[in-house]
């Protein structure tokens, strides 16, 4: 039987170009040599990788916020998540600084729910999503947001209803939708939420250390 995982693979790239750099992110064109020999451009977006938390409280309830999102004209319900902000970044570190920073929770358990590629034929961002229990209030004065973050809301909401919400076409967010399944599919596995990797696990796609 074959085995169904995903492999390192890189096509040979003759040039590339990047004709738009913005705040965050970029758009790279390369020319890519395909398997017979032709050259196609490939454009993408170039991104440095996110992290995002599905923090489960004792009650069985997801902390979610609702943040207006531009390029789709709508508030999402979504789980806390933000950029690694330098390469290299340690994903746990910064799991535990957007949950403090978007909900003002820390966390005594971590586990990685699941690693993702959010848009590979045109982007390379690259996303771990983290589990977070034991949850409790943090210390100290709650971070200043700004600009969307400065209207978002805040709530806890059961499991199921998250659920229900995804496969009713509810809920959008591709880290919410991604985290909700994957917890109810780790639950149904004979180990349950045993089996899911360490919060230090390697991440091959954005390799950090320890």
């Amino acid at each position: 039987m074959q085995q169904v995982q995903d492999t390192a693979e890189e096509w040979q790239v003759v040039a590339s170009a990047t004709p738009f750099t913005g705040n965050k992110t970029s758009v790279r064109t390369d020319k890519v040599v395909m398997p017979d020999g032709t050259v196609v451009n490939r454009d993408y977006q170039v991104h440095p990788g996110s992290v995002a938390v599905l923090a489960l409280d004792e009650r069985d309830r997801v902390v979610v916020l609702r943040q207006y999102r531009h390029p789709v004209r709508q508030k999402l319900w979504e789980i806390p998540a933000g950029l690694l902000d330098v390469p290299g970044e340690n994903p746990l570190h910064a799991a535990q600084r957007e949950l403090y920073e978007e909900a003002h929770v820390k966390a005594g358990d971590w586990r990685v729910l699941t690693d993702v590629y959010t848009t590979p034929g045109g982007c390379d961002e690259a996303v771990r999503i983290f589990l977070a229990r034991d949850l409790s209030e943090a210390e100290g004065a709650r971070f200043e947001v700004a600009e969307e973050e400065a209207d978002m809301e805040l709530a806890r909401v059961p499991v199921e209803e998250l659920v229900r919400g995804v496969l009713a076409g509810e809920l959008h967010n591709n880290c919410l939708v991604v985290g909700v399944l994957s917890l109810a599919a780790a639950r149904a596995t004979a180990d349950g939420l045993d089996s899911l990797r360490p919060a230090e696990a390697p991440w091959p796609a954005r390799p950090f250390q320890p």
